[in-house]
């Protein structure tokens, strides 16, 4: 039994770590994922002290941080996270993940329709592009969901609150982050 973890913010809880066990196969994999949202990356590394237990001896660790990281929620021009603390927390999330298996997956942010009040994607662009080639340096795979999505936007992100995956969205993903699970986990 191949033993994957699945942590990150709304995108996976109530996105595509909804329907993921369509894509991978519970005769083959054993998937544990929280039950809550881990919301930005300070919250997620406070988390993996209670989640230490499920972290340990996990096969593969697909996770990813930012849209909480990214936003603008006070409208005073300062994302919620600096790029600098973000970068150096999500390095540090990446230490901690790499001590309980071997197989790391970062998925990048996804991007947002433009009419969403408090995150825009020249900021996710950015985050992205600083954060990948340090990952990359740590041996951490890199699921580039913000390509992805932004091929299809309209159609994956939906035109309720410009951020959450649609039906399609979640579907579409989770086809995805499973085939490379599968892949990593074959490797």
């Amino acid at each position: 039994m191949i033993k994957v973890v699945l942590l990150g913010d709304s995108i996976r809880q109530v996105g595509y770590g909804t329907v993921i066990e369509k894509y991978l196969s519970s005769d083959e994999f054993e998937i544990w994922q929280p039950t809550e949202n881990c919301r930005f990356v300070k919250h997620t590394l406070r988390m993996l002290v209670d989640y230490k237990d499920k972290l340990q001896g996990a096969d593969v660790i697909h996770w990813n941080n930012g849209l909480w990281d990214m936003a603008f929620p006070f409208k005073d021009n300062k994302p919620f996270t600096s790029l600098e603390e973000y970068k150096e927390n999500i390095l540090r999330v990446a230490d901690i993940l790499l001590s309980y298996s071997r197989k790391v997956i970062f998925a990048t942010t996804t991007p947002v329709k433009d009419k969403h009040p408090d995150n825009e994607n020249i900021t996710c662009e950015r985050y992205n592009k600083e954060i990948v080639p340090l990952l990359k340096e740590k041996g951490i795979i890199i699921n580039d969901l913000y390509s992805f999505v932004k091929d299809d936007i309209d159609e994956m992100i939906s035109d309720d609150d410009y951020i959450h995956l649609t039906e399609i969205g979640k579907n579409k993903v989770a086809q995805e982050v499973a085939n490379l699970i599968k892949k990593v986990a074959a490797e």
